[in-house]
């Protein structure tokens, strides 16, 4: 080994001595404040960076997975300072509608080349015209051309679409149908940050339900709003602050139908990492029956 040193290196490496050991050392338990200072920087993360946990079935009762997912993640960090990156993608073509897979997978490659299109050039210092655009107006722009997409190459289908764009310590999520994001805090709180475009919520909305009919209904799964159905759309985009250190999650309904949010709030704070939280989930919805396509998106930002 130390051959290997000396080749590299271009010099000797000389043997370590043992440190010198002293009798009379005197060691003492270290105070609060030492403590709380030793906790705090291990809660800091340098850089600030995402990191995400996929998961998905087919579940166990359907042969054709009309669900996609895309999870894109990116940081660059220097003297210039660190700005993480990432955007991710919850798409559920709609079951009994012809070609449901192709919605779902059109719309999120589109969704991802047209917002990719936008930033490429700023993550990689390339030449570009000046970005004039708000997050939100990237978003829109994305999930029209998504809409144009759709139409043409799957005609007659549909698809939700949960994407979320996360830049620094911000997320700008947009949405149509029923697929779901929740925000879950570092407190344990969980947050419903989407609303589902479908006529259940809507009569639940107006008070001509209740939840635990909404739960049962026989057209909980109609949908009001989907990529895809009709000319015009109007997704819903919003800008909120992501929890810090805390998780977003996206999902399909194949999974926010059949495990609770208390299980998957719980899933999300106890596993050991964002990968297992996705596969446990994946796993709870399965054992509940499975019975339609099912996926999770983890993230987190660690600053």
């Amino acid at each position: 080994m130390n051959n290997f040193f000396d080749k590299l290196f271009g010099k000797k490496t000389q043997p370590q001595k043992k440190a010198a050991v002293s009798e009379n050392v005197v060691t003492a338990p270290l105070s609060d404040a030492q403590l709380q200072a030793i906790k705090v920087a291990a809660n800091k993360f340098e850089p600030p960076q995402i990191i995400v946990g996929c998961g998905q079935s087919v579940g166990k009762q359907r042969e054709l997975n009309e669900d996609s997912l895309l999870a894109f993640t990116s940081i660059i960090s220097g003297n210039s300072g660190s700005t993480p990156f990432g955007l991710y993608i919850v798409a559920d073509g709609m079951g009994g509608h012809q070609y449901g897979e192709v919605a779902s997978n059109a719309a999120i490659r589109t969704i991802a080349g047209q917002i990719m299109r936008k930033f490429h050039p700023y993550l990689f210092n390339l030449p570009s015209s000046p970005l004039d655009e708000s997050l939100q107006e990237i978003m829109q722009s994305a999930i029209s051309e998504a809409q144009r997409v759709v139409l043409k190459e799957a005609p007659g289908s549909g698809t939700t679409v949960t994407a979320a764009l996360v830049v620094g310590q911000q997320v700008t999520i947009a949405h149509v149908g029923d697929s779901r994001g929740y925000m879950i805090y570092q407190d344990g709180r969980m947050e419903t940050v989407t609303r589902d475009h479908s006529l259940v919520r809507r009569l639940e909305e107006l008070g001509q339900i209740t939840a635990s009919e909404a739960a049962v209904h026989p057209q909980r799964n109609v949908l009001y709003r989907a990529l895809g159905q009709g000319e015009i759309l109007e997704p819903d985009i919003t800008t909120m602050p992501f929890p810090q250190n805390g998780y977003l999650l996206l999902c399909s309904d194949g999974l926010w139908g059949l495990v609770s949010e208390e299980d998957l709030r719980q899933m999300a704070l106890n596993a050991p990492t964002l990968q297992t939280a996705c596969q446990n989930m994946v796993a709870a919805a399965n054992s509940a029956g499975g019975p339609d396509n099912i996926t999770a998106v983890l993230i987190q930002v660690l600053s």
